[in-house]
């Protein structure tokens, strides 16, 4: 009998809270059975003392702090960070991938899933490279957006924010409506990675208006956004899917430091000195 070849495995370098690295529990998830993984919670929050009392608490901000292994493996500091581990289970760090859209590509190439309908990037060439180009777009124009609604003080900043969002929801649901569904990005139910690039987002557009007010809340009742209101429902009805969102309370609590403009991380550096989440800078945005 030919042997089988053994189901790869990798080590997760995550943090419960992070919607990037919800990408890639959400890639790994949809692929249980053909990829294992452990779970490492590698990047949290601390509040350091400070020495000057700046902030009149003798506390300063919030501060990541990152374990040593993220460090040494990603550049960055940055989850989601995947280490494979050899059939010993021993991690080899000399392959660590990282960047949460990459992730999701290297997922649905390790798990080789036996359907085609099962693959998250399309086999065939154009598909592929339509995936890739929408996946990039959301990225950009749906997901980074969100970080600008929560940091900046401006309240014209805020709103210049949230309508670039709604710009880019309208043209994700003008985009499956011409591919001709409603459900998922590709059609007949088939999750890809265009799906996944924006659904932790999608899941957490609700801190908006406990947050910033009514006037920030999604409006679904709009035309423009009917097959993205569709796809929401579909999407987060999934069982694979279900069991990677974070408990909503929880989440609420730990988003407040944006909010609040407490947070020190590198996503919010960045904002914070008027770029895009996604064009965060290493020497800049440090953290």
């Amino acid at each position: 009998m030919p042997c089988l070849s053994a189901i790869p495995k990798l080590r997760f370098l995550s943090a419960w809270f992070c919607p990037y690295a919800h990408r890639a529990t959400i890639a790994l998830e949809h692929h249980a059975g053909r990829v294992e993984y452990e779970w490492v919670e590698a990047l949290g929050w601390e509040q350091r003392r400070d020495e000057n009392n700046v902030t009149g608490s003798g506390k300063e901000w919030w501060y990541h702090w990152k374990a040593d292994e993220l460090k040494r493996c990603n550049p960055s500091a940055l989850v989601p960070t995947l280490i494979p581990l050899d059939n010993e289970g021993n991690p080899d760090e000399t392959k660590s991938v990282y960047e949460s859209l990459i992730t999701i590509d290297y997922i649905d190439a390790i798990a080789k899933a036996p359907t085609e309908n099962l693959r998250l990037v399309p086999t065939n060439p154009y598909l592929a490279a339509k995936c890739r180009y929408w996946a990039d777009k959301v990225n950009r124009e749906c997901c980074s957006p969100y970080y600008g609604v929560l940091v900046r003080t401006d309240e014209n900043e805020r709103r210049d924010n949230f309508n670039k969002l709604i710009v880019g929801l309208k043209a994700f649901s003008k985009e499956i409506e011409k591919n001709g569904s409603d459900n998922t990005f590709l059609g007949g139910g088939r999750l890809s990675n265009v799906d996944i690039a924006l659904m932790p987002w999608a899941w957490r557009f609700y801190v908006f208006e406990h947050y910033r007010g009514p006037d920030y809340a999604i409006p679904y009742d709009d035309p423009g956004l009917y097959a993205y209101k569709s796809w929401c429902d579909h999407i987060f009805s999934s069982e694979s899917v279900k069991r990677t969102l974070p408990d909503k309370p929880q989440y609420l609590e730990h988003i407040r430091k944006y909010a609040d403009s407490s947070a020190r991380s590198k996503v919010a550096n960045a904002v914070r000195r008027g770029a895009a989440a996604h064009e965060l800078d290493d020497d800049k945005d440090t953290y």
